[in-house]
């Protein structure tokens, strides 16, 4: 079926339609949800209200862009509104406007795999990690992440800054931990 029969269909109110348009999406974006959450009951819970709207908002799909595109857009800002209302996120998305420290633009050896580094970027507190995951995994622009969440885009770019310097100092210390042979058993 092609995605703008499945639109229609979704439209019409065909349940089949809907857990076809789910399950096409739902993988993916649990992922994203997870991203930007500490818990996957937190993620399900962001993906669960994301496609209520998404299926509430398709009248709004103009199919002049990929579907995965605009599900995508709509599980962020679910996540980032999620972040936002619950408390236990909120309390941790403290956005600084010290000015920012200057950063090597060297890239560091990766010596891992993307389930570690996944990991290293969960550690980050809230705030880094929301921002980094808008601009370096979604490829927002800083205004636009600016936008999303009422920062000045200098604090985006400032907390991205600094999540960055973090990710290469922790790589860093984990290639050199492997060099002298701490995850030998791996």
């Amino acid at each position: 079926m092609s995605t703008q029969q499945l639109v229609k269909d979704c439209l019409r109110g065909k349940p089949e339609a809907q857990r076809q348009l789910y399950a096409l999406f739902a993988e993916s974006m649990l992922g994203l949800c997870y991203r930007y959450t500490k818990s996957i009951n937190d993620a399900e819970d962001v993906l669960q209200d994301g496609f209520v709207k998404v299926y509430t908002s398709l009248h709004q799909y103009k199919s002049d862009g990929p579907l995965g595109a605009w599900v995508r857009r709509i599980m962020v800002n679910t996540a980032l509104n999620f972040l936002k209302k619950n408390k236990k996120y909120r309390d941790e998305m403290y956005f600084s406007e010290q000015p920012l420290h200057p950063v090597a633009d060297d890239n560091p050896v990766l010596d891992m795999d993307a389930k570690e580094l996944a990991s290293l970027i969960r550690q980050l507190p809230q705030g880094y990690q929301t921002i980094f995951n808008l601009h370096a995994v979604e490829g927002y622009s800083h205004v636009e992440i600016g936008e999303m969440l009422g920062i000045s885009d200098g604090t985006s770019r400032s907390q991205y800054a600094r999540a960055r310097a973090l990710l290469i100092s922790w790589i860093e210390n984990h290639s050199f931990e492997i060099k002298k042979g701490k995850y030998a058993g791996k």
